[in-house]
């Protein structure tokens, strides 16, 4: 048995009708590399079965504490079952990104069955130039972007011919919880509260104003007369302050609802990285300037362009090497200014850099464990409905929104990778969205590009493709503004 941390069950507590908490990745596979010039359902089914015993978190099924006294516990599931996890799915042939887009829209809109372990796999078959996808998603619950990178990674290979594997080892016993130990654990569950909140208490209070809970009003103030306190009796000296940001509100930072639009595509890494060069500045720097020139774009083309600056969340990890293959969550999530308000680009870039630079010094300074200290001041029994109301209140007339947007970079390999032989072509990521954030970019380079996933609320950003086109606009308008040598 493994038990949830508080910001592991932040994301199965903001599920219901209209939001869901789990993450995916839409893979784009050329057979041709792979034996026999096929790949297909039955070959990821052959890969997992042969790798199963390497990945774990695929057999955890959630079980719940009675009356949600204390965080869930994961247990192996002692009827899992393969075929209920890997399906199949085609794109009338030659199926276009569109189609596929809007296959994947459909896909990642549908929550999880929580009575079985909290992932499902889509072969899809049909795509234009042979190619076969592979979409994924597993709940944010269970992984984080580092934890996930290295499930990805098992699956994968350096060459079409795929690594020995290690057969598993002896069988090992499942202890798979009586009602009874549940019952106990629950009982249990109430004094670990009041110490884990004791524990937390000095590392967040300070820190307050970079958590959900700055959408609260007086937090901010509470947070920074308790940092001065703090360091008036000799506690931490190292916080770095944090720049006033207040979140202007657009149409996608409302309360979402349960359909989803998904977008993708992808950028050259050397023009991005000949931009950085130019600017001296960080790849980065580059993507997140980027992104802002796209939303900015959209901003004027519907006429919501606010005077200020965006508020942009950046998930940072901060898993150390000793907790590499641990599973879960290891994050915080940073905000910055989204240069929106800068009209010229290279001095949208520039401004953009050194917010960056700011926030990680800011990252530096914070507790690793500030989200999940947080999330202690609230006792699991009330902790799905107070992560709720923390969402609406940031949606309502009464809040405002902590963020406008989710922007995530995730750096990959820049050689080619295999699975079951089959050449991985691009890897497009596909995020949560929820009530006060209906935007999320996620960016992975891989391979020599950037591979763009954009994910919406399909009422609040019909017309996602727009960001898409947005990108490559925004990097020209980098590259024609950029410097001249010496």
């Amino acid at each position: 048995m493994k038990q949830l941390s508080s910001l592991d069950a932040q994301f199965l507590a903001i599920e219901d009708g209209r939001r869901t908490g789990h993450v995916a990745g839409l893979a784009v596979h050329d057979p041709s590399t792979a034996p026999g010039g096929t790949f297909d359902c039955g070959s990821m089914m052959q890969l997992l079965s042969e790798r199963m015993h390497l990945l774990p978190p695929l057999t955890w099924r959630l079980v719940e504490v009675p009356f949600g006294l204390d965080y869930p516990y994961w247990v192996d599931d002692d009827r899992f079952d393969l075929t209920y996890h890997v399906r199949e799915s085609a794109l009338p042939s030659p199926g276009s990104d569109r189609q596929l887009a809007d296959l994947v829209s459909r896909l990642h809109a549908r929550p999880l069955n929580r009575d079985r372990p909290l992932w499902e796999m889509y072969v899809i078959s049909g795509l234009q130039k042979g190619y076969v996808a592979v979409y994924t998603k597993i709940h944010h619950a269970v992984i984080d972007g580092v934890s996930g990178a290295e499930i990805t990674g098992l699956l994968l290979d350096l060459s079409p011919e795929q690594r020995p594997i290690d057969p598993p080892g002896p069988a090992l016993s499942r202890h798979h919880p009586s009602g009874v130990e549940l019952w106990g654990r629950a009982l249990l569950g109430v004094p670990r509260y009041q110490a884990r909140l004791l524990r937390s208490l000095p590392r967040a209070l300070p820190n307050l104003d970079e958590t959900t809970f700055a959408a609260l009003p007086g937090i901010g103030r509470a947070g920074r007369l308790a940092g001065r306190l703090q360091r008036i009796v000799g506690g931490d000296g190292n916080r770095v302050a944090r720049s006033p940001m207040r979140a202007p509100r657009t149409s996608f930072n409302g309360r979402v609802s349960a359909n989803r639009r998904f977008a993708f595509g992808s950028i050259d890494l050397q023009r991005v990285k000949a931009v950085k060069n130019a600017y001296q500045v960080t790849v980065n720097d580059v993507v997140v300037a980027v992104c802002a020139g796209t939303v900015r774009r959209w901003l004027l083309d519907h006429k919501e362009l606010p005077e200020q600056p965006l508020v942009v969340q950046i998930p940072v990890s901060v898993r150390t090497e000793e907790q590499s293959g641990t599973y879960g969550n290891r994050v915080l999530m940073l905000a910055a200014p989204l240069h929106t308000d800068i009209a010229e680009p290279a001095a949208r870039l520039t401004a953009t850099a050194a917010s960056l630079r700011h926030l990680k010094e800011r990252h530096r300074a914070l507790p690793a464990d500030l989200l999940s200290d947080v999330n202690h001041f609230i006792p699991p029994a009330l902790f799905s409905r107070a992560a709720k109301a923390t969402f609406a209140l940031a949606t309502s007339s009464l809040g405002r929104p902590t963020w406008n947007v989710v922007v995530s970079n995730v750096p990959g390999p820049q050689f080619p990778l295999y699975c079951g032989g089959a050449r991985l072509v691009a890897n497009y990521p596909v995020s949560v969205i929820t009530d006060g954030l209906g935007l999320n970019i996620t960016v992975m380079s891989y391979d020599g590009h950037v591979d763009i996933g954009i994910i919406v609320d399909r009422e609040q950003i019909p017309d996602v493709w727009s960001l898409i086109d947005g990108f490559d606009l925004s990097l020209a308008e980098l590259e024609d503004s950029q410097p001249a040598p010496g």
